[in-house]
């Protein structure tokens, strides 16, 4: 019985929606709620399990063995329907988790439409859908490198969204406004060491990068943040943009981070040595810092179409280094040699940014080299 049933759930992986996961959408699930009747990765089955086997019992299609009524149980439901119910208010810029986002994401997507049943019942969204929010975060200091709570609102103007932070309790005026146009968010759990709740907020002021490190000790209160602020990004799209399709308007809200880590640099004439520096490749622009909770980055890089002078190549032509994992990355004004500590690292820089390079840019991106060549 244990083999028929087992079969008969592999059949099931064959139903439209069942090839994949209902949460993240990874494909090949090995595991099913089965109350809930969801095909599941590993990864959402684990945050299946902590919800409380009263919201979803799991088990696995090839390690555990099925009764009947669970197999025929199972057969009755499916992805599909299963999301039917549970995704049917899924808002359009709310990021549904992949398998390279943080387990933070994944896990309170999870509660959300599961355990709150956020995405059944919109009014239990107001955490974040509104456009407008105010609560206190733990920022880390420019100068002085420590976290210290601060009081954040986010605001609805007549020409977009603004995001301010307050020093003491009972100051009228914000410490910093920024525009939400030139926002991104995204999450910074390996870099803020304190507590994994952390968000990296970036913002252009006065021709240059700035970034934000901000943490919450409760992780749906963080993450509600990261959710407010593409609910008021696609807010003020949908107003500028009423004619666009949903989806459309939700891409791009926010942007992960393409590649980050540490790299050698050398500096612009060849005889200067090298210097370790935390470089951050966001979409088109690069930066490097001398650490990676700077606030500001040492030097932004615009990286183009390779028809425009942009190129990337691996050693350093004329240059004599003990450096083993050496490349150049050409740019109009400047070549700059990089040296990565392996050779999988180096492989790594040089794929994305030959990705980038093979990639027409889009009117933002032109938008990003004015506003870079402004500032040089």
């Amino acid at each position: 019985m244990a083999d028929r049933n087992r079969a008969t759930l592999l059949e099931l992986l064959n139903k439209p929606g069942n090839n994949v996961c209902a949460d993240c959408k990874s494909p090949d699930p090995e595991w099913v709620s089965v109350n809930l009747g969801a095909f599941l990765c590993p990864e959402c089955a684990g945050c299946h399990r902590n919800l409380g086997t009263h919201i979803s019992r799991v088990r696995s299609i090839k390690l555990d063995n099925w009764e009947d009524d669970q197999v025929q149980a199972v057969a009755e439901l499916g992805n599909e329907v299963v999301n039917q119910k549970y995704e049917q208010f899924l808002p359009a810029y709310y990021k549904r988790p992949t398998k390279d986002d943080p387990e933070l994401l994944r896990s309170e997507f999870v509660k959300a439409k599961y355990s709150r049943q956020e995405f059944i019942y919109p009014d239990r969204q107001t955490a974040y859908c509104s456009g407008i929010k105010e609560g206190y975060l733990y920022k880390r200091g420019r100068d002085d490198k420590g976290f210290k709570k601060r009081r954040f609102c986010l605001t609805r103007k007549l020409n977009g969204h603004s995001l301010l932070y307050f020093i003491k309790e009972k100051d009228t005026a914000p410490k910093c406004e920024i525009d939400l146009d030139s926002v991104n968010v995204v999450f910074a759990k390996d870099k803020i060491g304190v507590n994994p709740n952390g968000l990296q907020i970036t913002y252009f002021v006065n021709g240059q990068t700035r970034s934000l490190f901000v943490y919450a000790d409760d992780p749906k209160e963080i993450v509600d943040w990261y959710y407010a602020i593409r609910a008021a990004k696609f807010e003020w799209r949908r107003i500028a943009h009423p004619q666009q399709d949903e989806t459309e308007l939700a891409e791009g809200l926010t942007t992960d981070f393409t590649l980050e880590g540490w790299l050698q640099k050398m500096g612009p004439r060849k005889t200067d040595g090298f210097k370790k520096r935390w470089f951050t490749l966001d979409n088109r622009k690069l930066m490097y810092s001398e650490d990676p909770l700077s606030p500001f980055p040492k030097g932004e890089v615009y990286i183009g179409h390779s028809d425009g002078g942009y190129g990337v190549t691996m050693g350093a032509r004329d240059v004599r280094s003990s450096m083993v994992y050496v490349f150049t990355l050409n740019t109009p004004e400047r070549d700059f040699i990089l040296s990565a500590d392996t050779r999988e690292d180096m492989d790594q820089w040089i794929n994305a940014f030959k990705e980038i390079q093979t990639t027409e840019p889009t009117s933002q991106d032109l938008r990003l080299l004015r506003m870079l060549n402004n500032n040089s």
